[in-house]
């Protein structure tokens, strides 16, 4: 288990400098590190992990995959690189915003959610990779900044962190993945749902729990997938502020 750890962490672009090594010999002419990950990532936005290869990178590039690994030593480091440049995309509030920790928590699990949605491959890469870089821990300081604010002892943190974050973390996921097989079929999001629905309704063991879920599906409100995504999320992360709120009650402090 721990040569299994050891292995893991010299392999990471973060770490012994690799985030910085270039090889030695020429420098492929108008190639640079910047466009590699920003074409990987847009590569990865459109066509998903599964599809993509340091070949389609090159191609994408208009250059030979050796010119990309004269940048990158391996597609596991770029796919970390990437990781890090999509984090990058979320606003983090300043350590000395004024600004309620309410606020506050709401605004990253909100930029969490919708970079998730956003790029669907990261929620495949994170807890793959270490992810080191710079983007994801400056996330990572202004969360655990933001939630000591709350008022919880420091043996409740990490526990507040997990409970809005891998719930953010599931939310998203699984929000990422329906938009993305809705692309796949060359549907909108609602015409997906509707045919979901229908096919679902159809089955002898799903057509009664369909039934019995409808007075809370119509209940919930929405008139669109995506209104009604809004919705559930917006209320899910309010209870579970409001239960942070009741934790601190009752720990004594203010």
């Amino acid at each position: 288990m721990a040569k299994a750890a050891d292995k893991a962490g010299r392999s990471s672009v973060w770490l012994d400098g690799k985030a910085q090594r270039r090889r030695g010999g020429g420098q492929p002419s108008g190639l640079d590190r910047t466009r590699i990950i920003e074409v990987t990532v847009r590569l990865l936005d459109a066509e998903g992990l599964a599809k993509f290869s340091m070949r389609r990178l090159a191609g994408e590039l208009n250059v030979t995959a050796m010119s990309v690994y004269w940048y990158v030593d391996t597609k596991d480091d770029l796919l970390e690189l990437a990781l890090d440049e999509a984090m990058g995309e979320m606003r983090l509030p300043a350590a000395d915003a004024d600004e309620d920790w309410r606020e506050q928590v709401g605004a990253l699990a909100r930029g969490y959610r919708g970079l998730l949605v956003r790029h669907p491959w990261v929620s495949q890469l994170v807890g793959t990779y270490l992810n080191l870089g710079p983007n994801n821990l400056a996330y990572s300081r202004a969360v655990q900044r933001v939630i000591r604010r709350t008022g919880l002892p420091a043996n409740r943190l990490t526990s507040t962190i997990s409970a809005v974050f891998q719930f953010v973390y599931g939310y998203g996921t699984l929000e990422g993945h329906l938009s993305t097989r809705a692309a796949a079929a060359g549907m909108t999001l609602d015409e997906y749902f509707q045919e979901a629905m229908s096919m679902a309704t159809e089955s002898s063991q799903a057509a009664d729990l369909i039934r019995d879920s409808q007075e809370m599906m119509a209940a919930r409100g929405g008139d669109t997938v995506a209104e009604m995504l809004e919705r559930d999320f917006e209320y899910a992360l309010e209870l579970l502020i409001a239960g942070i709120e009741a934790m601190v009650a009752r720990e004594g402090n203010p």
